[in-house]
């Protein structure tokens, strides 16, 4: 990476001060930096009237250092710019263009795109690349986003409780609003601007009807115009049974014209209020929640009922596969394919199927989920979780971006070269509609996401969402500098940490493809031995199929057959545990714990090693985080000192109770020089946590 000098012709006056201790910082600024010098107002020039435009300009007059000429702000189609051809179409609705360009006469710097927006985005495109250490002399930036829908899920509550939110309560003050706008939902839609994000759903898909009376849509509107002058819609989660429970209606049947009447009254009045509302996520016939399935209807049915209600607002309907109910006692992992598949085509034209990167729930790791490449004619939104609902909640370091990655650049084996990353743009099937959807990890705490690494996969996403060619390494390493400062000792340091730490979760929590371990309802913690909640798929048991032989979930044809859901190439390599992932084996297969692995060792040495050296990565974690203590300031230093040292004691615990309990079913030592669980399994399964947090029972 290169880092700035003085002698670079474009600075006036810069100086990078590699070593020495930061100054105090709460987090409150993200990756968003300090804001610069007064010599850098007046060097900021921005062409057009409105709002939009003033916010970029502004950006670059706050945060750019003084060049040595001006920048101009300008949308590619202003007058000033015919001269220069440019091409607005290339650029794409949203994109953007930063270069050297001659304008009236002068040599600029600038900054442009086709629309408000894309400015803005070429702005912010600007700072990132000054404050990640990039080259100024010659700047040449160009992007414009792979995705058309790129959202953040607020799993938020009416009660201000975030459902699977480790960062305090919600950022929504539903109480106080709409009278009073809370400075912080200007900056809340900044951040998300810097980083591509154009959509917000502000309430949770386990949703109350009450979000939709006229009350609530003012409060939604009075985000609204907050978030649009940063190219931000609000969208809503939907209970589909609100027709009863708000229009007092006997059925909320989707064929029932009375029940289509009743939405297209509801999406008029929503408009009325939000003029560019961008339409409703539904969670339906999962979890309890109502859907058209309990009148015998399809999924369709009840997407296409929604889409004819906004489709003359152009607006979408995001109908999310997650159908979690006990329709398949055979294998969950099988449902969404199973109800999803044979409704292929039959979606209106703007329906999303909203699909979950895996084919369970979230896990630390999970193959990618089936759906993606078995659906040509349906556009698909990829659904990830920013918040760590299973990777150590707040506390835990762990960087999401190579879990993204993994599962982006998967190779559906439907056709060659296709990926789920090519099916989520709709470059692999030519759809219009795409997008990428994260369930956020915001709340009201000082620093956003409760922790400073947290806010890193806040980022991750939404540059992935943006572009998913990008790599999870370049995104840390940007987003360290911008966090921490360019100090290259830091930013090597915390990358390091960053990429290994994804993988140290998985290897604490269920290596070789185990999966959903976790204690009942607030997944805090190890719970491999739960055996005894109402359905058989609530128990980590149902996942991981232990016994004296040996472990593992039988995916192939002599257990559930979920491998035939994936393309026939795919399937085939699952079929074999030879040529299964190693990382993924235990979720296709359940073999001997005397099987032998590719190394030579045994299925449960391999386990415990595996083990062993998520801990052992953990405590490498954090000496490492200790040599940086004079070159971060003392707040971030020290909250994130703190958290390594909780997690720590709770990969510890992670690892001796799964091995505890292991051993119990299997009866097997552990190999030479593997140290004994701290204490022995009643213990572990003793341990209760009726307050942890994101857990609204």
């Amino acid at each position: 990476m290169k880092l700035f000098t003085l002698q670079n012709p474009l600075w006036a006056c810069a100086a990078l001060v590699l070593a020495s201790p930061a100054v105090a910082d709460d987090g409150y600024r993200l990756w968003l930096g300090e804001g610069a010098t007064t010599q850098a107002r007046s060097g900021v020039e921005v062409r057009g009237e409105s709002e939009t435009l003033r916010l970029a300009a502004d950006e670059l007059r706050r945060n750019l250092p003084a060049l040595s000429v001006p920048v101009v702000v300008a949308r590619a189609d202003d007058a000033a710019l015919a001269g220069l051809r440019l091409d607005a179409r290339s650029l794409g609705s949203e994109g953007y263009a930063v270069r050297r360009a001659q304008v009236a006469g002068r040599e600029v710097l600038l900054v442009t795109g086709s629309v408000d927006v894309g400015v803005l985005y070429g702005a912010f495109a600007l700072l990132r690349h000054i404050n990640s250490g990039g080259d100024i002399a010659n700047i040449d930036l160009a992007s414009s986003p792979q995705t058309k829908l790129r959202i953040l899920n607020h799993w938020d509550n009416l009660d201000g409780v975030v459902e699977r939110g480790y960062s305090g309560q919600s950022l929504w003050d539903w109480w106080v609003l709409p009278d009073f706008k809370d400075p912080r939902y200007a900056d809340y839609a900044r951040a998300n601007a810097s980083i591509g994000i154009n959509g917000t759903v502000l309430n949770n898909v386990n949703a109350k009807a009450d979000s939709l009376t006229a009350p609530y849509i003012a409060k939604a509107a009075a985000l609204a115009d907050v978030f649009r002058l940063y190219g931000i819609r609000v969208y809503l989660s939907a209970r589909f049974s609100a027709p009863i429970e708000l229009g007092g209606l006997k059925t909320a049947d989707p064929r029932d014209p009375a029940v289509a009447a009743w939405w297209k009254a509801k999406a008029d009045e929503i408009y009325r209020a939000i003029p560019d509302f961008g339409g409703f996520l539904v969670k339906a016939n999962s979890e309890g929640q109502p859907g058209p399935r309990d009148y015998g209807a399809s999924h369709a049915d009840g997407a296409n009922m929604l889409a004819a209600a906004v489709k003359p607002h152009n607006g979408i309907v995001m109908w999310r596969a997650f159908v979690y109910a006990d329709t398949d006692p055979e294998d969950r992992a099988k449902q969404a394919y199973t109800e999803f598949k044979p409704l292929d085509g039959s979606f209106a034209d703007n329906v999303l199927v909203q699909v979950k990167n895996g084919a369970i729930d979230f896990q630390p790791r999970e193959p990618f989920h089936p759906l993606f490449g078995a659906m040509p004619r349906t556009p698909l939104i990829a659904e990830f979780q920013i918040t760590k609902e299973y990777l150590g909640f707040a506390t835990h370091l762990a960087y999401l971006g190579p879990l993204f990655e993994e599962v982006l650049d998967a190779q559906t084996g439907v056709r060659r070269g296709e990926t789920v990353a090519s099916v989520v743009t709709g470059k692999a099937d030519g759809h219009s509609l795409s997008g990428m959807a994260g369930v956020a990890n915001i709340g009201r705490d000082r620093d956003w996401s409760g922790g400073t690494f947290n806010q890193a996969n806040w980022y991750v996403f939404g540059r992935m969402a943006w572009d998913p060619s990008l790599s999870s390494e370049a995104i840390a390493r940007e987003w360290a500098a911008q966090t921490f400062g360019n100090d290259p000792v830091v930013i090597d340091t915390v990358v390091a940490m960053m990429m290994r730490s994804r993988e140290a979760v998985v290897d604490y929590t269920g290596p070789l493809g185990l999966a959903h371990l976790f204690a009942t309802g607030h997944h805090y913690g190890p719970g491999p031995w739960v055996s005894d909640l109402a359905r058989p798929e609530w128990n980590p048991v149902y996942y991981h199929r232990a016994d004296r032989q040996g472990i593992g979930f039988d995916r192939t044809r002599t257990g559930s057959n979920a491998v035939a859901q994936y393309a026939p190439v795919l399937a085939r390599r699952y079929a074999d545990p030879k040529t299964t992932p190693p990382e993924e084996l235990l979720w296709f297969h359940h073999l001997p714990w005397d099987y032998k692995m590719p190394a030579g060792n045994t299925l449960w040495e391999e386990m415990v090693r595996r083990y062993d050296r998520g801990v052992a990565e953990v405590d490498s974690m954090r000496s490492q985080w200790a040599t940086l203590r004079p070159r971060i300031d003392a707040e971030r230093w020290t909250k994130t000192d703190a958290f390594l040292g909780v997690q720590q004691r709770e990969a510890r615990w992670w690892r001796d109770a799964s091995l505890a309990y292991w051993m119990s079913i299997n009866g097997l030592p552990l190999p030479n020089g593997s140290a004994a669980p701290q204490h022995d399994l009643e213990w572990y399964r003793q341990q209760s946590f009726p307050f942890a947090p994101g857990n609204p029972k």
